[in-house]
């Protein structure tokens, strides 16, 4: 266990300044809160947070991020209270370990919902203050080096949550030496075998590569010190994970891989830098392709290199990435190195660099969290960022737009602006039109056509890959439904006012919000237009001694006020049942000497592609090959008949079945009718369903001459002032 002393002389090497004695009182008070506890191990439970503080002190963090490490058990796992904690640390370290203690339960495998809000949690209590996250990833870090103490189950899960969410997250953090570990150490546990065959053969690797990698070392130090550049090169070799996790990707064998082994050049400046790349291109030829500039253009997680392959000695490719001190330091340990966190006891809440990439993709992410996602949209679309490498696309002012690999000219437009990715309609890529569906690749200059009041389609959310165009999609879709519903309240409303005798104003409705329980008059009309509020209602908020005289509308059709109306418009109803409909069809197929029925709830018509279903008593029934009641037949092959229609000018009626959604006023049923004999339609039968006070759903059986002439009468019904929606039913 790390002693007292060792842990001050830790953070004394890159902290002269540090406060020793609040490093001792920490360590006093967190040793006699844990007392006699053990670890899984049998070890003393203290030496948990002791080693998650050593982890810390490895990438140089504050004396508050320290002690925090050192004191984030106390709140949950003993009798400490965070007023103790701020009494005797500062209300800042209290405030980190308050935080760490809301995620001390985090359990993101076991149940998908949990899951999800538990991530979010998470990434609220980062939004705070990111050192929280650096913690929880120290913690999680010294949790997978001890992963063995605990028993097989309880290890899969915690590995898999490991591999899903930490090292993801580790990454897009920057913290790729961290990354490294935790997916290492997951692979170990969920893939043993893959593990040691991994290992292995990396191991034997690298014994029969030493003295190459040695002479690449040397001839390449000597090279550019023969140039004046002072660089430190070192040769490194890929990890277990990440050779396994390209094996699969791209299905290809160990042997197959040539980029196990690469090469570090750690140089003084960006000068040195891009002088380095010039001393390997004149010396050993470059392998073409393989040249990337991540300085000019930084990766999202911060890092930044110059990566270039070559031909090097002995005729192997030699991968080499470039980069300053800082850049290593950066690349090593992400946001942690960006920190410009100090001994500031009094000072300001301490901030990140504002260069930093990573934060500012995490607090976009947060943002999300306002957008009403469910937790597990949330979890899903976070994942899909978080997994995915990235492109590099410009506007056509020569904006650079990050995004994941696959992405979408959509997710481009969402990644500009919401209002870009909303009026979309479609996309030039590199000057050239180009479908909204297609993968972008990097450097792709990228123009969204636009089209103002348009409204993306539902079906872009499952295409888009990014969640900001995913959450912007469906907030679109819900806008333009509420729209639709407000639309219609106002219709509803202005009648309501007309019929009262009322004079509708919306600055008397605004005042009279709080009576209504709602905040806005867009809100009012929205839950007039779903049913969700009365008409009536809203005019006695307006006109509080206004009284309602409107009789209700009989909801039998067999009520004489109802024919009574329908008599005055000129359409006369068949009584329902009246009608045969079996009778010889002009149908080829069929057998002419059995009857004929068409599919009861709906039927069918020329134009529709149609079954026939042998039915013992009945005879055929024919069936549009839509119906879902065609299911109940699939395990009855021999009862299908392959049957067409036969039919060039339909002069007789066929029945169909439709459902009107309709305000709920006198001549409502009048207007429909009207106009469904105008277009030479019949009704047979007609239902209601009362929706709420202020609309009634008729459901008509009309009869139509073709599948032309039931699509005209459902279109014109749709133009309507009075009717809200009109659907086909087909049983």
């Amino acid at each position: 266990m790390m002693r007292q002393y060792e842990l001050v002389d830790r953070v004394r090497k890159y902290n002269p300044q540090t406060d020793e004695d609040l490093l001792n009182r920490a360590y006093v008070f967190a040793m006699r809160a844990h007392g006699a506890q053990k670890r899984a191990s049998g070890d003393p439970y203290f030496t948990h947070p002791l080693e998650v503080a050593a982890i810390l002190t490895e990438m140089k963090l504050d004396d508050a991020t320290i002690v925090a490490a050192v004191l984030h058990d106390t709140i949950e796992d003993t009798g400490a209270t965070r007023a103790e904690i701020d009494s005797l640390f500062g209300a800042e370290i209290g405030s980190l370990v308050d935080g760490l203690t809301k995620l001390k339960k985090l359990d993101l495998v076991s149940k998908r919902a949990a899951q999800a809000e538990n991530f979010r949690k998470l990434l609220l209590a980062i939004a705070e203050d990111v050192r929280v996250l650096l913690v929880k990833l120290a913690d999680r870090l010294h949790n997978m080096r001890t992963l063995h103490y605990v028993s097989p189950e309880k290890r899969a899960r915690i590995a898999e949550e490991t591999l899903e969410i930490y090292a993801p997250l580790a990454g897009r953090m920057g913290m790729q030496s961290l990354r490294d570990e935790l997916e290492n150490l997951s692979f170990k546990y969920l893939m043993p075998e893959a593990f040691a065959m991994v290992s292995t053969r990396l191991e034997d690797l690298r014994d029969k590569n030493k003295e190459l990698i040695a002479t690449i070392e040397d001839e390449l130090t000597e090279e550019l010190a023969r140039r004046g550049i002072q660089a430190h090169v070192s040769g490194r070799q890929k990890q277990p994970y990440s050779v396994w996790s390209k094996m699969e990707r791209k299905s290809v064998a160990f042997e197959q891989l040539s980029d196990i082994f690469g090469f570090r050049v750690v140089v003084n400046d960006v000068d040195e830098v891009y002088r380095v790349i010039g001393v390997v291109h004149t010396k050993w030829p470059m392998v073409p392709n393989r040249f990337k500039d991540y300085i000019s253009t930084p990766k999202q997680n911060d890092y930044r290199s110059v990566h270039t392959t070559v031909v090097g000695p002995g005729r192997q490719r030699v991968e080499l990435q470039v980069r300053t001190h800082e850049m290593h330091d950066i690349a090593r340990n992400g946001i942690a190195a960006h920190a410009l966190y100090k001994d500031r006891r009094n000072a300001p809440a301490p901030v990140l660099s504002h260069e930093s990439n990573a934060y500012q993709w995490l607090k976009r992410t947060i943002d999300l969290l306002a957008d009403g996602d469910s937790p597990e949209e949330f979890l899903e679309h976070t994942r899909l960022e978080l997994f995915h490498d990235q492109v590099f696309c410009f506007t056509p002012k020569g904006r650079l737009i990050a995004l994941p690999r696959g992405a979408t000219p959509i997710d481009f437009g969402y990644a500009v602006h919401t209002s870009v990715g909303n009026s979309a309609v479609g996309v030039k890529i590199n000057g050239r039109l180009a479908p909204l569906l297609a993968p972008l690749a990097n450097g792709d200059e990228v123009e969204i056509i636009r089209a103002e009041g348009q409204t993306p389609p539902a079906a872009w959310e499952s295409i888009a890959i990014t969640g900001k165009a995913r959450a912007a999609i469906r907030r679109a879709s819900r806008d333009a439904v509420r729209a639709q519903y407000a639309g219609l309240g106002r219709q509803i409303v202005l009648r309501a006012f007309e019929r009262a005798g009322k004079k509708f104003s919306e600055d008397k409705l605004r005042a009279a919000l709080p009576r209504l329980a709602r905040a806005s008059i867009e809100d009012v009309l929205a839950a007039v237009g779903r049913g969700e509020m009365f008409s009536g209602d809203v005019v006695k908020s307006v006109y509080p001694d206004f009284k309602e005289d409107r009789k209700p509308a009989p909801a039998n059709p067999a009520d004489p006020g109802w024919f009574g109306m329908q008599k005055a418009s000129g359409v006369q109803f068949k009584v329902p049942g009246a009608t045969n409909n079996v009778h010889a069809l002009p149908i080829r197929g069929l057998r002419g000497d059995l009857p004929v029925t068409f599919a009861p709830n709906g039927g069918a018509v020329p134009g529709d592609r149609i079954v026939g279903i042998m039915t013992p008593g009945e005879g055929i029934i024919v069936y549009p090959i839509q119906s879902p009641a065609l299911a109940a037949f699939d395990d009855q092959p021999e009862r299908w008949l392959d049957v067409r229609w036969d039919i060039e000018d339909a002069q007789e009626l066929f029945p169909a079945k439709i459902i009107v959604a309709a305000i709920n006023e006198p001549g409502s049923l009048g207007a429909v009718a009207s106009l469904i004999g105008e277009l030479g339609a019949n009704i047979d039968d007609v239902k209601f369903n009362k929706k709420s006070p202020d609309f009634r759903e008729m459901i008509l059986e009309i009869q139509v001459f073709d599948l032309k002439h039931l699509t005209d009468v459902q279109s014109r019904l749709r133009a309507l002032p009075i009717v809200n929606s009109v659907e086909r039913v087909i049983g």
